[in-house]
This record gives C-alpha cells, structure tokens and sequence, in this order.
C-alpha cells in the first residue's frame, strides 16, 4: 500500500512538471527588466534593420515593454519609442534570436 503511494507521488509530481515545462516553452513571459543591455540591443537590431530595408533613419528612443517566448530560439516581442528629425511615434518589433543570429520579422507602428 506504501509503495503504491509512492509511485501515485512521482506520477502526479512528473505530469506537473511536464505541464509548467510546456508553459514556460510555450508562452510568452514579460520582461522584467525593459533596461537590460540585451534587450535594448535587440530593440536597436530591429530599428537598424528596420532603417536598412525601408531608407528610413529612425533612431531608438526607449523600449517600452516587451514579452519573450521560447521556441527554437527566443522571440522578442517589444513596444518601442523610435524617433524621426520631426517625430516620435511607438511601434511593435519582433525579433526572432536564435544563436549568434537575429531576424527581424516584424516592425508595426502602433496607433494610440
């Protein structure tokens, strides 16, 4: 009787893990730390490249807030400031990091 306790126990304590595993692999978290040096050098990878394919020359301002989620790699999805010579205006960036390599897959203005 003891032992089959046991065995409920481990069984109940691993389908616990394999669901928290699959939540922290599956959705997006918020991040914690908008400042931190990594995530401002993702938000100024998103603007140059974003400034690269469209001729403009907007400078980053400020990341706003942001969510990551872990697939192969991390997706960065961050609301940013960016300025122009006669504006600031917000946007949606998201940048997929994978390894040493980055890719831009979305640069949106967002609409107040």
């Amino acid at each position: 009787m003891r032992f089959q306790y046991v065995i409920l126990m481990l069984v109940g304590m691993s389908a616990f893990m394999v669901v928290r595993n699959q939540a922290i692999l599956g959705g997006w978290i918020p991040i914690k730390n908008i400042n931190d040096p990594h995530v401002t050098s993702i938000a100024n990878y998103a603007v140059t490249e974003y400034d690269k394919r469209s001729g403009s020359k907007l400078k980053l301002e400020k990341v706003i807030s942001g969510e990551t989620k872990i697939v192969d790699g991390i997706i960065f999805c961050l609301n940013i400031s960016a300025t122009t010579i006669s504006a600031s205006n917000k946007y949606n960036v998201v940048v997929l990091e994978k390894l040493s390599q980055r890719n831009l897959t979305s640069f949106v203005p967002l609409h107040a």
